[in-house]
C-alpha cells in the first residue's frame, strides 16, 4: 500500500533514519520535524521546529496518515538534576505542543504514534510484564514514562487515533546498545554483567519498524502497546548469544560494583543495564502481528551478516 505523508517529529536521530528508511518507498512523502536544517533527498524534507512552539510546520500535519513522535533526550546519561530535567521537558514539552496542535486541525493525522519505553514496567525476575496486566514499576525512569504517557493520552483528539508504542531497546548494527556490546564481545570483555539474571527487552530495528505499519494498519489498535520481541533474554543468554555468532568463545564478566565505577567513569547509569525487563508484547501477538525476529539469534546473525 502507498501512503500518502508520514511525519516524524525528532526524526533525525537513530530510530527516525530506521523508520526513513523503511517506509521511504512506501510513502509519497515523508516530514522530518528536526531542529536543524537538511537537505531535501528525493521525497523526504525537513522542516525546522523547535519541539516548544508552533510555527509553518503545523501545516505539514495536515492529512497525514501518520505522525510519529521520536523526540526525547538520550536516557544513556548520568541522572543528575540537570539531565532529569532535560529528559522530562525532552519528552513532555513536544508531545504536549503536538496534541494541542493536533486538537484545532480539519484535517489532523489519522493516528499518532508516540514512541515511549518498555522500561515503565517494574524490575521483574519473577514473572513477565505485559500490556494487559504488566504492573507499573517505580523510579526515574518510570516516572518518566508515566508522565510521558499521561501528557500523551490527556490531550483531546477526537480525530487522531493514538498508540503509545512501548518500544524496547531497538537492535541494529549503527547505533543504540547493540554496537556496545558487540565492542565488549569483541574484545573479550562480552561475559554477563550484574548477575546476569535481569532480563533484557529488545526487538530488532525491522520489527520496530514494521510495527508502527501495523498499528497503522490495524485500526482496533489503541492505548498503551508493547514493541518488544515475544523472547526475552537474559544478560547472561543474551551476551552468550552475541559471543556464538561472532564466534568469540570466551568473554568477561563484569560484576555490578564494576559497572558501577564504570557507570561513573563513562557518565551513565546502570540502572540501564541492571535493570530485569521482563516484558511481552501481548497486544501485538493477539492482534496477530508475527515478527520477523521473534528471537535473539535470528536477530543477531541478521545484524552481524556482513558486519563482522
Amino acid at each position: 500500500m502507498k501512503y500518502n505523508k508520514i511525519i516524524l517529529a525528532g526524526g533525525n536521530g537513530y530510530l527516525g533514519k530506521v523508520l526513513t528508511a523503511y517506509y521511504r518507498d512506501k510513502a509519497t512523502e515523508i516530514v522530518i520535524l528536526s531542529r536543524s536544517p537538511k537537505a531535501v533527498s528525493g521525497n523526504v524534507k525537513t522542516l525546522v521546529w523547535d519541539g516548544k512552539t508552533p510555527g509553518d510546520w503545523v501545516s505539514s500535519l495536515q492529512g497525514a496518515q501518520l505522525l510519529i513522535n521520536l523526540c526525547g533526550k538520550n536516557v544513556n546519561c548520568r541522572y543528575n538534576k540537570k539531565n532529569r530535567a532535560e529528559i522530562f521537558a525532552s519528552r513532555l514539552i513536544p508531545t504536549k505542543l503536538l496534541g494541542d496542535v493536533i486538537e484545532k486541525m480539519e484535517q489532523p493525522p489519522q493516528l499518532w504514534i508516540n514512541i515511549t519505553s518498555a522500561t515503565i514496567y517494574r524490575h521483574a525476575e519473577d514473572r513477565p510484564q505485559d500490556d494487559l496486566h504488566g504492573e507499573i514499576g517505580s523510579g526515574f525512569s518510570v516516572d518518566v514514562c508515566t508522565s510521558w504517557e499521561q501528557t500523551f493520552f490527556a490531550t483531546h483528539t477526537p480525530k487522531t487515533r493514538k498508540v503509545a508504542l512501548r518500544m524496547g531497546i531497538v537492535l541494529g548494527i549503527s547505533d543504540s546498545a547493540f554496537p556496545y556490546l558487540l565492542r565488549l564481545v569483541k574484545f573479550g570483555l562480552g561475559g554477563h554483567q550484574g548477575n546476569g539474571r535481569q532480563y533484557v527487552n529488545w526487538v530488532h530495528q525491522q520489527d520496530a519498524a514494521k510495527c508502527t505499519e501495523w498499528v497503522m494498519e490495524n485500526p482496533d489498535l489503541n492505548g498503551s502497546i508493547n514493541c518488544v520481541a515475544p523472547y526475552p533474554a537474559t544478560n547472561n543468554a543474551l551476551m552468550r548469544t552475541i559471543r556464538k555468532v561472532y564466534g568469540m568463545p570466551f568473554g568477561l564478566p563484569a560484576p555490578a560494583w564494576l559497572l558501577r565505577i564504570g557507570a561513573l567513569v563513562i557518565g551513565t547509569d546502570t540502572e540501564l543495564i541492571l535493570k530485569s525487563r521482563w516484558v511481552l508484547p501481548t497486544r501485538l501477538l493477539n492482534s496477530g502481528y508475527q515478527f520477523l525476529f521473534p528471537k535473539a539469534e535470528d536477530a543477531v546473525k541478521d545484524i552481524l551478516s556482513g558486519n563482522k
